[in-house]
């Protein structure tokens, strides 16, 4: 749980080191691509087939786009002007999204009072991070695309949760096939969304090669492997810790200074999350 909390947490560190030789477009199509080698990888060893049928395909190239292609690249295109840490906690605001579009969508009725608590003070906290009410605060372009891609992560669990989960084909060959749809849809974009070639360096090329297989590929399969050993209510847990390890590696690695307003912004997010998640622990197949 610890290697996966440090690995899937520190993501948003290896994206803003990326971004230093390659624009979001390109970030984005590595990173799926490398993520899919390996768990296509895993998939072989695991003996597990990719699905056959044009409906899963059809279904999987849907959740590529909400689950991987878009929010990957919102969140490249984000982090050029918002610290890595900043977008670890603002991803941490998914699981509240999601409470909002399940009551939007009818899949939550007679939602609970300490639900709906949890769903204010979350959002309360998400209004101290921005604060709209001084001149430092984080209302911008860049800032409502990380908020964006939290809100595509919440409807592609909805979407997943209806169309993909449980229908016969292994989670592993499931993920390797919609990175794969990621990948192709993400690349569709290379012409419009590269208008300069990268600029290349050592650190953003071992920086979008950690993103794409550990940050990607490797997350997934300890997240499958953590869910098969300890249920889960366990697997759950390490949501809370991811934005704690992406501000403490944004501010170790890269000096970004995270005032005391993100910070308590930041618990009372994750208070929120926690209240809003009591007796629902929901595993989505998404690789964040």
């Amino acid at each position: 749980m610890a290697a996966l909390a440090v690995l899937w947490g520190s993501t948003f560190l290896w994206i803003k080191l990326a971004l230093e030789g390659f624009s979001p477009v390109f970030v984005t199509v590595i990173r799926c691509a490398l993520g899919s080698l390996v768990l296509l990888g895993l998939a072989v060893a695991a003996r597990q087939k990719l699905p056959r049928d044009r409906t899963t395909w059809g279904r999987l190239t849907v959740a590529a786009l909400l689950c991987n292609a878009v929010p990957f690249a919102l969140f490249a295109v984000g982090e050029r002007t918002v610290d890595s840490g900043v977008a670890g906690v603002l991803n941490a605001t998914t699981p509240l999204w999601s409470l909002l579009i399940g009551l939007a969508l009818g899949g939550e009725r007679g939602i609970r009072p300490t639900r709906l608590a949890g769903l204010l003070i979350g959002f309360a906290g998400t209004l101290l991070i921005f604060a709209p009410w001084t001149q430092t605060g984080l209302a911008s372009w860049g800032s409502l695309a990380l908020l964006g891609a939290a809100v595509s992560y919440a409807v592609a669990y909805a979407y997943m949760g209806r169309k993909l989960v449980g229908r016969g084909t292994e989670p592993l060959a499931l993920s390797a096939a919609q990175l794969l749809a990621a990948t192709g849809l993400s690349a569709l974009a290379l012409p419009v969304g590269s208008s300069s070639s990268p600029h290349v360096t050592v650190l953003s090329v071992v920086a979008v090669v950690v993103l794409g297989v550990f940050g990607t590929g490797v997350t997934f399969y300890l997240n499958y492997r953590l869910i098969a050993d300890e249920g889960p209510t366990t697997a759950a847990t390490v949501g809370y810790l991811l934005p704690v390890v992406s501000v403490v590696l944004g501010a170790v690695v890269l000096g970004e200074e995270i005032g005391p307003r993100v910070v308590v912004g930041m618990v009372v997010v994750l208070v929120g999350v926690a209240v809003s998640r009591r007796r629902r622990q929901a595993v989505a197949l998404c690789v964040e």
